[in-house]
């Protein structure tokens, strides 16, 4: 019925090849006189989504999650998983040869300290770890009497044996319709941040942000892999492999920038610094490779934070329109999604890829959509339980009664999107129902939340876990991270969270996803996308913020308990829903509106 593109994640990672693999390894390990290896879930930007080509740590171990790490000595080895990924990580990977260690209690630098023998060499691929990963690491090998190396070449490249090429994906130019302002513009803006010669632009969001361009070479997010120097002075410099570019694409860029391949940028680097010049390198993004090639060279390599990182993370009023009209789009996809799925999930034959593979087709639908903004986390029952469960063909389970979560976006031109509802499949029962009402208190008390002008993220993340906390609950993820504008789903410095240190500014877009996980039972996440908005306090002294609720999709009134709620939060409520109601009724048939207006009944 439904023509998808939805895919589940690559289950070619075998956690049974763990063994055989990790004993490769130690063997070239040993051929290069290693005693040891990091094995990093990275690519050269420290990107979320990797290419395949770049799944060194799901080849060795089998974990297939988007963030991991692992440290392989001679007699040892183990595999780091922060608790989103904890239940995963133990089925992914063979717990014989690797211990499964929770990020939040040991971190690798930490576990090297203390299981390094002295005199070991412990080697590192310097194109995958930051400067800043690197001293901690090299630090703690001191502290147990060993020493890091780099190495030219990663000894897991030369064992995967049919090792993916490195993506190609089509470059091509971002409208300033879409954009708001002219590459041009922006690239005035970057330079006339820097206080150093030039900036080494290592992460690709912040490439495409300020070229105005968008790619293909990573699942998900529309960017392309390449670097770029803007110094501050005269024309930036733009590293791209010349095969992903147009004529028409080249002679765009070729406007604003010299062009150039990948490869040439080392050598760039080295006669920059020949030349004493200050580069700024990003901390979270820039190879420690580049950096070391820069500073043998005799430049000075300042290690801070890409000024592009805020200069996008703040959307115009362009960008913010789009936001609106992606989300509109995405609510009716939704809207029509929910009236199908609760018309079908009640005869007990609808699977969780099924179910993902029909939302997606919904979206397609609309006939703007470019891509799903990440996999789509399709959970019945106790998979709910996983915040970042991912349904493959051996896990996908039917849908049944009790709770079903759905954790799902698109990326349109105008705008990405990131929408989770829990779903009551039958009569719902009545722990789920209070878990449900609790996170939703926690969810309304973000998005009426008020503050002042200067206040983190971090500051306000307990507003959506108080509810859960006086019942004795929590969560282990956070409240909400950071969205681009038809670029990654996950963006920074903005989020919320208990290390969300960056200060909330007008057009900044986040998620305010509260949650409650009870391992194998139900899990329990509302998700809605917010703007950050300038707010009119009669009487305030300050400057003052709020949130504009960008998402337009019912909250499944099943699972609500009515009794829990505050007057102010049933008030919220019924208005959030009127909201949704009218602005998606116009788009739908006489029967999905017909649903709509159950879904969206006041309370």
């Amino acid at each position: 019925m439904f023509d998808s593109h939805f895919q589940t994640f690559d289950e070619t990672a075998d956690p049974s090849l763990g063994a055989p693999r990790l004993k490769m390894l130690r063997a070239r390990l040993a051929a290069l006189h290693l005693d040891g290896f990091l094995v990093p879930r990275a690519d050269a930007h420290q990107n979320e989504y990797v290419a395949p080509c770049e799944e060194r740590l799901a080849w060795l171990t089998g974990f297939t999650g988007s963030a991991g790490f692992a440290v392989v000595l001679a007699d040892k080895a183990a595999l780091f998983v922060d608790g989103r990924y904890a239940i995963q990580a133990r089925e992914q990977a063979d717990a014989k040869v690797f211990a499964i260690v929770p990020l939040g209690e040991t971190p690798p630098s930490g576990w090297l300290a203390k299981n390094a023998q002295k005199g070991a060499r412990v080697g590192f691929d310097p194109w995958l770890h930051t400067g800043g990963q690197i001293a901690r690491f090299e630090a703690a090998a001191k502290k147990a009497g060993a020493s890091l190396v780099a190495v030219d070449e990663n000894p897991i490249d030369l064992l995967w044996a049919d090792r993916p090429a490195p993506p190609l994906g089509r470059v091509v130019l971002h409208p300033k319709k879409y954009a708001g302002e002219a590459a041009e513009t922006k690239l005035k803006l970057v330079a006339k941040a820097l206080a150093a010669d030039a900036l080494l632009v290592s992460d690709p969001h912040a490439l495409a942000w300020a070229f105005n361009l968008r790619g293909a070479d990573v699942a998900h997010t529309p960017i392309a892999l390449g670097y770029a120097l803007i110094p501050r002075r005269g024309k930036p410099r733009l590293f791209l492999d010349p095969a992903k570019l147009s004529a028409r694409t080249t002679a765009a860029v070729s406007k604003l920038a010299q062009l150039a391949p990948p490869s040439a940028l080392p050598e760039a680097l080295k006669a920059l610094g020949g030349k004493k010049q200050k580069i700024l390198f990003d901390s979270a993004t820039a190879p420690t490779r580049l950096t070391r090639l820069f500073t043998e060279a005799g430049g000075e390599a300042e290690i801070g934070t890409d000024p592009i990182g805020l200069l996008k993370a703040r959307k115009n009023a362009t960008e913010l329109a789009g936001a609106r009209a992606a989300h509109l789009r995405d609510g009716v996809a939704m809207a029509r999604f929910l009236n199908w799925l609760d018309a079908t999930a009640p005869k007990g034959r609808l699977s969780e890829i099924a179910a993902a593979q029909a939302l997606e087709t919904f979206r397609r639908d609309s006939g703007a959509l470019r891509d799903i903004s990440f996999p789509t986390i399709s959970a019945a029952g106790p998979h709910a339980a996983l915040p970042h469960y991912r349904v493959t063909e051996k896990s996908n389970a039917r849908i049944g009664k009790g709770v079903y979560l759905v954790d799902s976006g698109g990326q349109y031109l105008d705008g990405t999107t990131d929408v989770t509802r829990t779903l009551a499949v039958g009569r719902p029962s009545k722990e789920a129902r209070r878990a449900n009402t609790l996170v939703l208190k926690g969810h309304i008390a973000i998005a009426r939340a008020v503050f002042p002008t200067g206040t983190s993220g971090a500051q306000i993340d307990s507003f959506a876990r108080r509810p859960l906390w006086e019942a004795g609950l929590d969560f282990d993820h956070g409240t909400g991270h950071g969205v681009g504008s038809y670029l990654s789903v996950h963006e920074g410095p903005q989020r919320i969270s208990k290390l969300g240190g960056a200060a909330l500014e007008p057009g900044m877009i986040l998620s305010n996803e509260p949650g409650y996980y009870r391992e194998g039972a139900f899990g329990i996440r509302i998700e809605n996308l917010v703007a950050v908005e300038p707010r009119d306090i009669a009487g305030a002294e300050r400057d003052m913020l709020g949130f504009e609720t960008l998402t337009l999709v019912p909250i499944d009134p099943r699972l609500i308990e009515p009794k829990l709620l505050t007057s102010e939060e049933k008030a919220w409520l019924n208005a959030y829903h009127a909201r949704v109601r009218a602005a998606l009724s116009p788009f739908l048939d006489a029967a999905e509106r017909a649903w709509l207006a159950t879904a969206t009944k006041g309370i």
